[in-house]
């Protein structure tokens, strides 16, 4: 009669010395790296023109601005320059890059091949799940272009850019966008009152995303292609040069 107890005690001890699952739980967030922090802030600062294209930066001056390290000043800015949004200069230092629209429709060419292979991948291998997220985005880029509302647009332009990415499921092309997003959105951010129309790059998109969401590679292709046209139309637009 007493062994039984013994024996529901034995088998209750093991259960409770395992149950320090705490450990085994996933990390919750890392904090981003000083390098990181140093990146992301330098880089809104370029993209938003508070450091306008031409502007003389120094590793001191960012250093105490941000209150970050020069190591990690250093090192965000020599990635700002592999996205050629700063250049570093021997014996000048480094300098926001200036606007370039020919540079600019350069970037508009690499872009368009890229997201090809971005948006047809992502209509081939999209979870069940990114399926209905990419129709409701369609959704909401058309409630945005009723709107007029280019808050809302931009907040869904920035989700299905990262969706298009995840649902890609290819690293490379996620890398080779992510070189070309900086000088994306400064362009942007610096002519959009000028020539941007946000029901048409709103309906746009929403192409985009209802082709990828109903698996149809050829029409998410040829959405992207109309989207591409328009953007290159814009870009044109900003200048009264001819190229």
């Amino acid at each position: 009669m007493k062994a039984a107890p013994k024996k529901i005690a034995a088998r209750r001890t093991p259960r409770a010395a395992a149950a320090p699952a705490p450990v085994a739980r996933p990390p919750a967030a890392r904090p981003k790296s000083l390098t990181s922090q140093a990146y992301e802030r330098i880089e809104e600062l370029i993209v938003t023109l508070e450091l306008p294209p031409g502007t003389a930066l120094s590793e001191a001056e960012l250093s105490a601005r941000l209150a970050i390290g020069r190591t990690p000043v250093r090192e965000a800015l020599q990635r700002l320059a592999r996205e050629h949004l700063v250049a570093i200069l021997p014996q000048r230092g480094v300098l926001v890059s200036e606007i370039d629209i020919k540079r600019q429709l350069r970037l508009l060419e690499t872009r368009r091949e890229v997201e090809r292979l971005v948006v047809r991948c992502a209509a081939r291998r999209c979870s069940e799940a990114e399926r209905s997220r990419f129709e409701a985005l369609a959704k909401e880029f058309e409630a945005a272009g009723r709107a007029d509302d280019e808050t809302r647009f931009m907040r869904a332009d920035k989700e299905f850019n990262d969706l298009s990415l995840v649902a890609s499921r290819n690293e490379f092309a996620a890398g080779a966008m992510g070189l070309m997003h900086g000088l994306s959105r400064r362009f942007w951010f610096l002519h959009y009152r000028q020539a941007a129309d946000t029901p048409t790059m709103a309906r746009l998109h929403g192409d985009i995303a209802r082709a990828i969401a109903q698996r149809d590679e050829a029409g998410a292709t040829k959405a992207l292609d109309t989207l591409i046209d328009h953007n290159e139309a814009f870009t044109r637009a900003t200048v009264s040069t001819d190229f």
